[in-house]
């Protein structure tokens, strides 16, 4: 790897720098803030913006998966490891980590429904435009109306006339029907789903019925979705422990496995608004999720599981702008080596930091020339 000096960002600016970043609704790429051990990265985030980033109309998910090290986070009373978080043994299971992930999303998820942002109506239409549902909500409500449908439409397209324009128009009014029949289905579902909801899952507090009602119905196709997400992961299941089994590589298979918390976010994204709903996603040690192990074989291993999440949320801030997505780490792969394995190299938004004193580099790093410019710590 190609050595080069650091590039010093000031503190006072750094915190600029983040903040505008997060400021913004929408964006059109992750930003990584890069910068060795011991700086003071995780304290800048939590004790400097964190606070300020959850008031108002703003809401961040702060995940940091090295929290699952419990042997050596000062969450659980340790200290630091001296040596980077994947060196730490035992290292933590995928699941875990995917857990964490996605239950941060889904309470951002919960908040916009709360606020009105997200509706049953969005979920489907987010959940419609990747994955074809119809036969996994079949399965859950034990429903056969589209077959029927399907049926009934074939028999329709028999009897017309069989001239280019009005098999176009039967085209038509067949994807128009389909549409139709499956809002249709998805509907019925969700009210099944919303009748089961207990009381615990109502809104609470002083709202009107309709409000309420608005509620639930938008946690149950939240829930109904979830589902049907792990329906179709499950049809890949023989596919996704084969794939383990031999070390090889799908990237259709590693997708599928992300399609979770991917889905979350492009829903958060669609429904950000300035002024009233403004989430972000704050992924502390994110080189953590690159190292897990593997515990079942109800995923893709941990490397595959980590580019897929990465490449997904590229491809959403590139194609449609994404909520602010924050990476912090020491890993210098992500600032020297992340943008080729990406494709561009002006993929992320890279901004490090390094605040140690000469003293402190020497004792760090071993640096016997102390008066080194790169070394010296950044003036205000």
């Amino acid at each position: 790897m190609v050595q080069k000096a650091w590039r010093i960002i000031p503190r006072p600016l750094l915190e600029t720098i983040l903040n505008n970043h997060a400021q913004h609704h929408r964006v059109p790429q992750p930003l990584i803030l890069h910068g060795p051990r011991g700086v003071g990265k995780t304290t800048l985030i939590l004790e400097r913006l964190l606070d300020d980033w959850n008031t108002g109309p703003h809401v961040t998910g702060y995940v940091d998966f090295a929290e699952n090290i419990k042997d050596q986070h000062p969450k659980y009373g340790c200290s630091f490891p001296w040596a980077s978080w994947s060196n730490c043994q035992p290292q933590p299971a995928l699941l875990s980590l995917r857990n964490q992930l996605e239950e941060s999303l889904e309470s951002m998820v919960i908040r916009g429904i709360k606020l009105g942002k997200i509706s049953s109506h969005q979920i489907f239409t987010t959940i419609n435009k990747w994955h074809n549902p119809t036969t996994a909500i079949e399965r859950i409500c034990g429903l056969n109306v589209i077959n029927s449908l399907r049926i009934n439409s074939k028999r329709d397209v028999v009897k017309r006339d069989d001239s280019k324009r009005s098999k176009r128009k039967v085209s038509g009014v067949a994807a128009a029907s389909s549409l139709s029949s499956l809002l249709n289905l998805w509907d019925r579902a969700v009210f099944q789903l919303s009748v089961r909801l207990n009381a615990k899952e109502s809104f609470g507090g002083d709202v009107s019925l309709v409000e309420d009602s608005y509620y639930r119905e938008a946690m149950a196709a939240l829930e109904l979705a979830k589902e049907v997400i792990k329906v179709q992961q499950g049809w890949r299941a023989n596919a996704i422990k084969h794939l383990n089994e031999t070390g090889g590589f799908s990237r259709p298979l590693a997708h599928s496995a992300t399609d979770w918390p991917c889905l979350l976010l492009e829903l958060l994204s669609s429904a950000a608004e300035v002024g009233y709903f403004q989430p972000k996603l704050v992924i502390n040690n994110i080189d953590v999720l690159k190292n897990a192990v593997l515990t079942d074989d109800t995923t893709v291993n941990a490397s595959m599981y980590h580019d897929s999440f990465i490449w997904r949320t590229i491809a959403l801030c590139v194609n449609e702008r994404c909520l602010p997505v924050i990476l912090v780490t020491s890993d210098s792969y992500y600032s020297y080596q992340a943008f080729i394995d990406y494709g561009f190299p002006d993929i992320f938004i890279s901004r490090e930091t390094f605040g140690w004193t000469p003293a402190e580099a020497n004792i760090v790093v071993g640096v016997e020339d102390e008066d080194e410019d790169e070394y010296k710590e950044p003036k205000g």
